[in-house]
């Protein structure tokens, strides 16, 4: 068979042929998040990321700040005599003051390894497979492990999902889910039959009866909830698994783990639907609506005389 170039075409210049991707394959066709989106590489499509659009259109932002406020100030107050005595030459108050300042920073990149940590040993209890040797070796990781596995034993847990990327190609967005799950104990508490398949999140942050577990996992869970496509770990896609209106937020910690229920239904989506638009607003048209100072024509012709 003879290939004719169309008519009025040109044929490509020597030595500039163009490369092409590969089409991706396997665990490569999964979305991976990246500057607050997910993009997926088969269709070529972007779905911005359920945690950006709750840092920007929700309210988390002004309880990280508050957050990062009080600790400052705790922090100030338990290290006052090194405060007082960097004060007195500019060298160490400058070296003091940005120490100070970045001690949110510290505290969030702790809490985000202790929580990465977290969820590395849990992905690997719920797929079978060994667990991290440096986590489990590591004392520090050893009572959220303890913990984690008496709320399994506890509860009678069974897993049906762990780490999986969701979207909803419809409204735009993509996350990942802490897993999907199943329980008796659950299900009778939430008058479900006990087949019923819920959705569960781990936090690690807080404390235990005091703080730990906000509003916007409702939102969160809800979106994962509303997902049209999930993706499984050999790149092919599913339609969402059902699940059950109301999720479950672990709140694990070193000194036990209490299990809170969290609304995630119809109602609670269309709220995760408002905050989309207030971060749509917030990263996109908030940046163009106000415009350069006016200069009056008389006040210019005066100055050019």
């Amino acid at each position: 068979m003879t290939n004719t170039a169309l008519a009025g075409a040109s044929a490509p210049a020597a030595g500039r042929r163009r490369k092409t991707a590969p089409a991706p394959t396997g665990p490569d066709r999964i979305p991976k998040p990246s500057q607050g989106w997910y993009r997926d590489k088969v269709t070529g499509d972007k779905y911005r990321r359920v945690t950006t659009i709750l840092s920007q259109g929700s309210t988390k932002g002004d309880v990280l700040s508050l957050w990062a406020a009080n600790l400052v100030a705790e922090t100030a107050f338990a290290h006052l005599p090194q405060l007082v005595a960097s004060s007195r030459r500019p060298e160490t108050r400058t070296e003091m003051y940005d120490w100070l300042r970045r001690a949110p920073l510290r505290k969030k990149d702790e809490r985000a390894d202790i929580g990465s940590a977290v969820h590395s040993i849990i992905e690997a209890h719920v797929l079978g497979e060994p667990m991290p040797v440096g986590l489990v070796d590591d004392p520090e990781m050893a009572p959220y492990l303890a913990n984690f596995l008496r709320f399994v034993e506890e509860w009678q847990v069974t897993f049906e999902a762990s780490e999986m990327v969701v979207g909803n190609r419809t409204a735009g967005y993509a996350g990942t889910l802490d897993y999907l799950l199943r329980s008796p104990l659950i299900a009778a508490e939430f008058e479900v039959p006990a087949s019923t398949v819920l959705m569960g999140d781990t936090k690690t942050g807080g404390e235990l009866d005091v703080k730990g577990v906000y509003p916007e996992a409702a939102l969160q869970m809800s979106a994962y909830r509303k997902a049209e496509v999930a993706w499984l770990r050999d790149g092919s896609t599913v339609p969402m698994p059902a699940t059950h209106s109301t999720g479950v937020v672990l709140h694990l910690r070193p000194e036990g783990y209490r299990l809170i229920p969290v609304a995630c239904g119809d109602d609670v989506f269309a709220a995760f639907r408002i905050v989309q638009q207030a971060a749509d607003w917030v990263s996109g048209l908030s940046k163009s609506v106000v415009g350069q100072a006016l200069a009056l024509a008389v006040a210019e012709e005066k100055a050019a005389a």
